[in-house]
């Protein structure tokens, strides 16, 4: 028996998740105030992702829908950039509709964790963004990851898979538009905005949508990271999100089939982190709360 609109679970990484909806029917808006994406967008983001990166060259870096953003090319290496968080990822394809990069399970990668723990989680809600965090290098210990990011738009589609290589569920990441930046150290940057969906594999054509860290963003306000308005334009992103990938048929990428998409032998290598001067500045980044850069 498939479980009612409005249950509550825990996912697989330790956040909360409500089902609040399934594909085939009508989506129940999110936010208290419809908007356009753009405005929603607008109270989120800043120029300078409001230090996140701590890099000046986010200042070169260009939207993913200008006409001079970088293109990429198959197989090449590329860091993916959530702030403090810098993720190593192979491009599989690059073209106007969008990114698709793979992560090959071992992939390196560089997360803020509590100073006092291992893991964000470790922390209770209620302190998580007032604690001291330091930067741990880890890598990607699922089966291999393969992430779209649609030109222009403030999220990216993951498809998840089962160690045998079936799909698992696909997951819908609210972050802000991507900027590119080529060169010897390619790179993407965006910023993680709380919220996700999670859209489970079973059911096809009918699948349960759950919404991911609702609670975690709440905490974001009370601890000063979101200004209510800021975290009801969050929540208006999910629901043109889920208009747009869940509703329209055959919007990219949940239109085109990567479930049947394999890694050959040379893509499913594990990627390093570059030795440079971004990655030796990022290993050092510590901080005393979250709400400070």
């Amino acid at each position: 028996m498939r479980l009612p609109l409005g249950s509550t679970s825990v996912s697989a990484s330790g956040g909360t998740v409500e089902l609040v909806g399934r594909r085939g029917l009508a989506w129940t808006m999110l936010a208290d105030r419809a908007c356009s994406l753009d405005d929603a967008i607008g109270l989120l983001e800043h120029p300078l992702h409001d230090g996140a990166h701590a890099d000046d060259a986010l200042l070169s870096a260009v939207p993913s829908a200008g006409k001079t953003a970088p293109r990429f090319t198959p197989g090449q290496i590329i860091l993916w950039r959530y702030g403090r968080t810098i993720e190593a990822a192979r491009v599989v394809r690059d073209d106007p509709r969008g990114l698709v990069t793979w992560i090959p399970t071992g992939s390196a990668r560089l997360d803020p964790v509590p100073v006092a723990g291992e893991h964000v989680r470790d922390v209770p809600l209620e302190e998580r963004f007032r604690s001291p965090w330091r930067i741990r290098e880890s890598a990607w210990t699922g089966p291999g990851l393969l992430r779209a990011a649609p030109t222009g738009r403030p999220w990216s589609v993951w498809f998840f898979r089962t160690p045998d290589g079936a799909p698992a569920g696909t997951y819908i990441n609210l972050e802000l538009p991507h900027r590119r930046l080529g060169g010897d150290v390619a790179q993407v940057f965006t910023r993680d905005l709380v919220l996700d969906l999670w859209v489970d594999a079973e059911h096809p054509g009918a699948e349960d949508v759950w919404l991911k860290d609702a609670d975690e963003l709440a905490a974001n306000v009370a601890q000063g990271r979101f200004t209510s308005a800021q975290a009801d334009a969050v929540r208006r992103i999910a629901d043109l999100a889920a208009e747009e990938l869940l509703e329209a048929e055959g919007s990219w990428p949940l239109g085109e089939d990567w479930t049947g998409w394999t890694a050959d032998q040379a893509m499913d290598e594990p990627v390093a982190l570059p030795e440079s001067g971004i990655i030796a500045a990022h290993r050092r980044r510590s901080g005393d709360t979250s709400l400070a850069v």
